[in-house]
């Protein structure tokens, strides 16, 4: 392997790409961030204070892409709609790329990417962080080494946690689905990948329902003003307040306020009065669903769910297999405290599996940040990038699931996938 460290240039400097700055920035003999591009300065600044050595800042990916290749590999955090255009210009450049996920806003674009890196023998390794966490890592090591024999259903359930819900989904960039990407891709690309990456096998045909049950003026507390700021008759009461950014959930201004964890009460009052992020919950131009159920099934006959719902916090896992039962995650913490139990169908007894917990900043997505950062270089020199961990040749396949199963929720119907990814293939 070589001793050279791993080079990036970054393009649009929200929290993603923070983060795997700050991975990089703790082992520099391994990586460095050169360059940066963000057409907002505080961002630019946030990155300079981030990484150590001498970095290049530009206002935009067109300024950067002008200055020729200046890394390995181009790191893209922006926001959805805006991930194809950037990724295929650094490829035709000579770069491969860091994408965070999803890949693209539809499947048609998805694939347009997959056959360009391709053409052009690029790398492209998706952000699929959960692939990389300690908990779904040894879950997979776990049904590998047969403790519930040959598996037979899998169902998992993504709780996005109601503030949470409303901050991104209802309030914030991913709220209109017109403008990012279905809640299924927006939220739940991650855990369709897992799911497919747990079973190992070709998803066959999906089928979803869902809708957005609850954030909606039919909903509307009696006399909600547009604005929780213009005299809500149930402020202070209502879990959904904008009055809570000024108290227990003023961290997530750090995602859409720059300074606002640190901003006085008054910067931020004036900021929610004119900001998404001060609406009311129930009078917003949100699309997204805030529940979903996909169904699948694969080719080795294991029948999968995933359940996306705003009203619970939360990833876990429910694993049958002939053996035995796999549980893993929230749901088999709040009853036995620990990560995983595997409850044999002989015996009836658990036998519990614990994991070493990642804390600090950079334990975001169950310890997956630290996890991709950690193998990141090794994953780039496999010969063939196919084999990355996520590399954009599997990732195809949970995007594909994704977005068939959008198509099956709106159409009511059931969608083969091979004639699904038939139909986008230019």
């Amino acid at each position: 392997m070589s001793s050279c460290p791993l080079t990036f240039a970054a393009i649009g400097c929200g929290g993603r790409v923070q983060t795997y700055s700050k991975g990089a920035a703790l082992m520099p003999d391994r990586y460095q961030v050169v360059a940066a591009a963000d057409p907002n300065p505080a961002r630019l600044k946030l990155m300079r204070d981030i990484v150590p050595g001498e970095l290049r800042t530009f206002a935009d990916d067109r300024e950067l892409f002008a200055a020729g290749r200046l890394a390995d590999i181009v790191m893209i955090g922006t926001q959805d709609a805006y991930h194809v255009q950037p990724c295929i210009e650094a490829m035709r450049l000579g770069y491969d790329v860091l994408l965070e996920k999803p890949i693209a806003t539809n499947f048609r674009e998805v694939m347009q990417l997959e056959q360009e890196a391709a053409r052009l023998g690029r790398r492209v390794l998706v952000c699929h962080v959960l692939r990389y966490t300690p908990l779904y890592t040894k879950v997979k090591s776990l049904l590998e080494a047969g403790v519930i024999g040959q598996m037979v259903t899998i169902n998992a359930v993504e709780g996005v946690a109601p503030f949470h819900q409303a901050h991104s989904f209802v309030r914030g960039h991913w709220s209109v689905v017109e403008k990012s990407s279905p809640m299924i891709i927006a939220k739940c690309c991650h855990d369709l990948d897992i799911v497919s990456w747990l079973v190992d096998a070709k998803c066959e045909s999906v089928s979803s329902f869902g809708s957005l049950s609850h954030f909606n003026a039919a909903n509307a507390p009696a006399g909600a003003p547009a604005r929780c700021t213009d005299g809500c008759p149930v402020a202070g009461q209502c879990f959904y307040d904008a009055h809570r950014y000024l108290t227990d959930q003023r961290n997530w201004l750090q995602w859409v306020f720059n300074g606002g964890v640190k901003a006085s009460d008054d910067e931020v009052l004036d900021w929610l009065r004119t900001s998404p992020w001060g609406r009311c919950v129930y009078h917003c131009d949100n699309t997204a669903v805030d529940r979903q159920t996909v169904n699948m099934h694969f080719a080795n006959r294991v029948t999968g769910t995933l359940t996306m719902t705003a009203f619970d916090s939360g990833r876990y896992l429910e694993i049958r297999g002939t053996e035995g039962v796999l549980l893993a995650g929230t749901g088999v913490q709040r009853t036995s405290g620990h990560e995983i139990a595997v409850v044999n169908h002989r015996t009836e007894k658990p036998v519990y599996h614990d994991l070493e917990i990642i804390e600090g900043d950079y334990a975001g997505h169950g310890g997956g940040d630290h996890g991709l950062m950690s193998v990141l270089d090794a994953e780039w020199r496999k010969p063939n990038p196919a084999d990355m961990r996520s590399s954009l040749q599997r990732s195809v396949e949970s995007h594909a699931i994704g977005f068939a199963a959008e198509e099956a929720r709106l159409n009511g119907s059931v969608v083969k996938l091979d004639e699904y990814i038939a139909r986008h293939r230019s």
